[in-house]
């Protein structure tokens, strides 16, 4: 099991400090609102490639009144060992982020090579009922857990998009040997995404359909893409089309994740926001069972008020399955017996045992 066991916290949003241990398996984190308990799933979601769990700018992080900057340090347990990880930002270049493995410099990008983390929180509620792109960052969050190098291919498609957009909109007579080359390299990168976006989802797909009926809806997946077999012809011809529209109108990034509820038959949007919570969890509890089956070690799941507004009998049943991927779940909520049926579960309590 990949497990943070120390996570230490400097200027980070509301904590000055703040040091905690936890084992592996469930951990809960509860306080009254505001007393920082989401802040901490944040710090931990930013020891994985990407803006964390709330999308933030590195400056957004930074403590207000603190001395400028921030640091989240944590040792990692893996099958491998002990892993210390840091990242953070100087007061100096407070959108710059700094990366530490084991005390030396790294790349943000490094870290999926470590641990692969996975969320929801609150916000996400209503993933179903509103934009693809934020479905489209959702699976790609997924995807990243089972294939660290997708943040890669990611990062050199958008590249290549954006040089591309500049050359169509600042240059309109640009160099078709030029618009060519990043067409390629946008449909190398983008090939790229699609199969493993398609991957994934068949994956999820065949995990769910294996998962117990034990009271949460099961969702089925579909990955909704019309992206042209040959990208780099279609973009050829889309020219002036994207010219004029200041952006590539074909390509993965107009890609959705379609998700029904499969006792229903109706589209997860259509579902109440309970609903569509039940939906989100069923999606992250089959995740989290492939990660494990296809590395060898689950996930790290941060889990925000997870409990809230499920009943006694269904938090049992969550808290089992959760305990069932092996994986450190990392929850939060308001009342500590939210999480009696959480046996053996790490505690803290915000902010009296904390000291805020």
């Amino acid at each position: 099991m990949v497990a943070v066991t120390r996570l230490a916290l400097t200027d980070v949003r509301s904590h000055a400090a703040l040091a905690l241990e936890a084992a592996p398996g469930l951990v809960a984190i509860t306080g009254e609102n505001g007393a920082g308990k989401t802040n901490i799933l944040e710090s931990v979601s930013l020891l994985a490639p990407g803006r964390g769990l709330r999308g933030a700018s590195l400056g957004e992080v930074a403590r207000i009144g603190g001395a400028g900057g921030f640091s989240i340090a944590a040792t990692l347990m893996a099958a491998g060992g002990a892993v210390e990880l840091g990242t953070g930002t100087l007061a100096t270049a407070p959108e710059r982020r700094v990366v530490r493995v084991n005390g030396a410099a790294g790349r943000a990008s490094a870290l999926g090579e470590w641990v692969s983390v996975v969320w929801r929180t609150p916000a996400m509620d209503r993933l179903f009922a509103e934009s693809a792109g934020r479905r489209r960052r959702f699976l790609d969050r997924l995807v990243l857990a089972l294939d660290p190098g997708h943040a890669r291919e990611t990062f050199r498609y958008e590249a290549a998009m954006r040089g591309r957009t500049r050359l169509l909109t600042g240059h309109p007579g640009a160099d078709s040997g030029w618009l060519g080359a990043l067409g390629g390299a946008r449909e190398e990168h983008g090939g790229a995404l699609l199969r493993a976006r398609a991957d994934t989802v068949t994956a999820l797909s065949e995990a769910l359909a294996d998962a117990p009926e034990d009271g949460f809806a099961r969702p089925l997946l579909r990955l909704e893409d019309s992206t042209p077999a040959d990208l780099a012809a279609a973009l050829k011809r889309n020219r002036g089309l994207d010219a004029a529209a200041g952006r590539a109108l074909i390509g993965p990034h107009r890609a959705d994740l379609g998700v029904v509820h499969a006792g229903k038959g109706m589209p997860a949007g259509l579902g109440s926001t309970g609903e569509q919570k039940a939906l989100l969890i069923a999606i992250v509890l089959a995740h989290a069972a492939l990660v494990r089956a296809r590395t060898g070690e689950p996930p790290l799941m941060l889990l925000d008020e997870i409990a809230a507004h499920l009943d006694a009998p269904r938090r049992t049943r969550l808290f089992s399955r959760l305990a069932e991927t092996g994986a450190q779940v990392w929850m939060t909520g308001t009342d500590r017996s939210l999480f009696d049926a959480a046996d053996g579960a790490t505690r803290f309590d915000l902010p009296n045992r904390l000291q805020q």
